[in-house]
């Protein structure tokens, strides 16, 4: 199947974003050290790229985000920054020197409806829960959303300056790594569909949206009789773990209520597509009389090569 192009509608949108490691590994494994990298790096990302996050959740070998971004570009920067510097300090720390994501990241459009839009917090908060590793959000010992939005604090993390350490090794001076350590805080958004209630209301419905995840998680309990894992447990697991089966399947193109509104999101998705597949087509023949459509990421150009001559 061919990939997804990179696609928001004009005016920006809410987007959740969901990224996987190599063979679904744990290489995202919860410590004290990682969570801190992690809120570092995401805090250090939303804040050069302006992108207002609204609710992150990190498991062992994968990860959401709810954000909101103006164009396919601000997401791509933002999610090259983040990822680049995850692999590289997350590797560090598991001993991972191989390729650490599995593919792209998969972003789908929220529509503005707000049962969309809280539906996918709902499921966000549900990571860790929902797959049976820990009965309640606030016990999953990775980075998560659910203490910031229910008490209103940062996610606060360090960032390691390793171009500014680098110099100073190279100059001799003498290396104290808390020297180069910076600390970065994120302020969690609230939904666009609720950023105008006060943030007491707000974290109130946060809450109930939990309530309802740890009511779900223990009446799975009583039925199946199988307790969670536990947040122990999930510490001591392996990070180059290679689990048996990994869920997969193809993300939606959208996610909305009212099948109007799917549609509609579904028909400007289609004609940015053919409008890019035909400026694609122009360009392969050569032709100048084109345009791709507005927020689009040109496909490259094969490299000129010199004549051959003999």
């Amino acid at each position: 199947m061919a990939r997804r192009l990179r696609y928001i509608p004009p005016g920006g949108a809410l987007v959740e974003v969901t990224c996987r490691t190599i063979q679904g590994r744990l290489l995202l494994r919860p410590s004290a050290g990682l969570n801190d990298v992690i809120r570092g790096v995401l805090a250090r990302a939303a804040r050069r790229s302006e992108v207002p996050i609204h609710a992150p959740a990190f498991l062992s070998n994968h990860y959401h985000l709810l954000l909101t971004v103006t164009d396919a570009q601000q997401l791509a920067e933002f999610m090259n920054y983040l990822n680049s510097n995850l692999a590289r300090e997350a590797g560090r720390l598991a001993r991972w020197r191989e390729k650490f994501w599995g593919g792209r990241f998969q972003a789908v459009i929220v529509s503005d409806e707000e049962e969309a839009q809280v539906a996918r917090l709902s499921y966000v908060l549900a990571q860790g829960v929902k797959e049976g590793l820990v009965a309640s959000p606030f016990d999953w010992p990775g980075v998560h959303c659910a203490q910031a939005l229910t008490e209103g604090t940062p996610l606060s993390g360090r960032w390691h300056d390793r171009t500014l350490e680098s110099g100073a090794r190279r100059k001799g001076i003498p290396i104290e790594p808390e020297a180069f350590m910076e600390h970065e805080e994120l302020q969690l958004t609230p939904l666009p569909c609720w950023e105008s209630i006060p943030p007491e209301e707000y974290r109130a419905r946060v809450l109930q949206l939990i309530d309802a995840i740890e009511h779900d998680a223990r009446r799975l309990q009583e039925e199946t009789g199988k307790a969670p894992l536990g947040a122990d447990a999930v510490c001591r697991q392996n990070p180059h773990h290679e689990p048996n089966r990994i869920k997969k399947g193809p993300a939606p193109l959208v996610h909305a209520v009212a099948p109007a509104v799917r549609r509609s999101l579904r028909k400007a998705y289609f004609a940015f597509r053919k409008a890019y597949r035909y400026a694609a087509h122009r360009l392969r023949a050569g032709a100048t009389d084109f345009e791709f459509p507005v927020g689009a990421f040109p496909p490259r150009l094969p490299i000129r090569l010199a004549a051959r001559t003999g």
